[in-house]
């Protein structure tokens, strides 16, 4: 697996930096302000723009405890958006540099969903457009066979999509602008709530959401406040996937902030969702797809020194149970002998560098 060269891991981090500050602006101008809220014993930023009828919009901002946002609360101020150096940037990272930009019509939705609010919201990008994002975050290059997709999928916790108080714009509107075939999916248990959206070309846009653990929710879309009008399906293991997720770009346009998970619980959870596939219709194919992206994510956290991540959220997984356990050991039997053999080395010379002890899926 080849590295992208640093100067262009150094160009994406600036490009990052830009693409932050002009998405804050847009959300955040300087007519506005920032006000504290305390909610359930937690602090909170929130900022109020004038509606011009005399009052204001209160937009969600985030946790008090992020630094990031507390240093741009602090030092809030117009940012200048130069769109069309980023948009070079992108160019010559994409086409120079190695990385990887979505198809145009994954980038396009991310897009229209950023711009209305989702990350804004806490909203965690997952699935393939996710790992889409890794090349540049890992700073790996990684084949184009294993990215690519016909769908989005938006994760979201169901307790911040309930206490944020404030929403994205209406999920099937934003859909549309992008492309105006986008309807939403009747549910599969006939509730009149849809989680997922589709055009008429077939790309799916769904909306997934972690399982409370009881019965009453199972298969049920459950209500999220937050995602405009969308639902999002219960899916069991999530909650373990998008726990600590990272910031990082979507090289699309002129750069889209995205939040993905950390590229580590990524992988684990590939292995998990693999075992879990079905074994008629797309599941095997989507199961070769699971196994191929967790075996390069062992590869590429190997090679950028970053076993000790992966041997941490891998035993985070291995204690939460038999499920969890026998999960994993079915996930890590389909992976190719040799990387299987690369999993075992990744996961035992991290468990070295964090000085713990850990039991390997293969039953030695």
């Amino acid at each position: 697996m080849k590295s992208v060269d640093l100067m262009y891991q150094t160009m994406l981090a600036e490009l990052g930096q830009r693409s932050l500050d002009a998405a804050w602006t847009a959300d955040f101008p300087p007519e506005g302000r920032f006000t504290p809220a305390n909610i359930k014993g937690r602090k909170y930023w929130y900022f109020d723009i004038p509606d011009g009828h005399g009052g204001t919009k209160r937009r969600y901002v985030g946790p008090a405890e992020d630094p990031d946002i507390a240093q741009r609360v602090s030092d809030h101020k117009r940012d200048k958006d130069d769109l069309r150096a980023r948009r070079r940037l992108v160019n010559t990272l994409t086409r120079e540099g190695g990385m990887i930009s979505p198809d145009a019509m994954s980038g396009d939705i991310v897009e229209a969903l950023a711009d209305g609010g989702l990350f804004r919201l806490r909203g965690v990008l997952i699935g393939t457009v996710a790992f889409q994002c890794y090349s540049g975050l890992l700073g790996v290059r990684l084949p184009m066979a294993a990215i690519l997709t016909g769908d989005a999928d938006i994760a979201h916790y169901y307790a911040i999509s309930r206490e944020v108080e404030d929403s994205l714009p209406p999920i099937v509107e934003l859909l549309q602008d992008v492309d105006a075939s986008f309807r939403p999916v009747p549910h599969r248990s006939g509730s009149g709530a849809s989680s997922a959206f589709q055009n008429a070309d077939g790309y799916r846009v769904e909306f997934l959401t972690s399982n409370r653990g009881l019965d009453d929710y199972v298969d049920q879309p459950a209500k999220m406040p937050a995602l405009g009008g969308a639902s999002a399906d219960p899916l069991r293991f999530l909650d373990f996937l998008i726990r600590e997720p990272v910031r990082t770009i979507l090289l699309h346009r002129s750069g889209i902030p995205v939040v993905v998970p950390d590229p580590a619980r990524y992988a684990v959870h590939k292995l998990i969702v693999a075992s879990r596939r079905h074994t008629d219709g797309q599941g095997p194919a989507k199961r070769e797809k699971d196994i191929r992206q967790a075996a390069l994510l062992f590869e590429a956290l190997q090679q950028t020194r970053r076993s000790a991540d992966l041997a941490l959220v891998y035993n985070e997984a291995w204690e939460r149970g038999p499920a969890w356990q026998d999960a994993i050991r079915i996930g890590a039997g389909m992976l190719p002998a040799p990387d299987a053999d690369r999993f075992k080395m990744v996961l035992i010379d991290g468990a070295k560098k964090n000085r713990e002890e850990i039991e390997l899926p293969f039953g030695e």
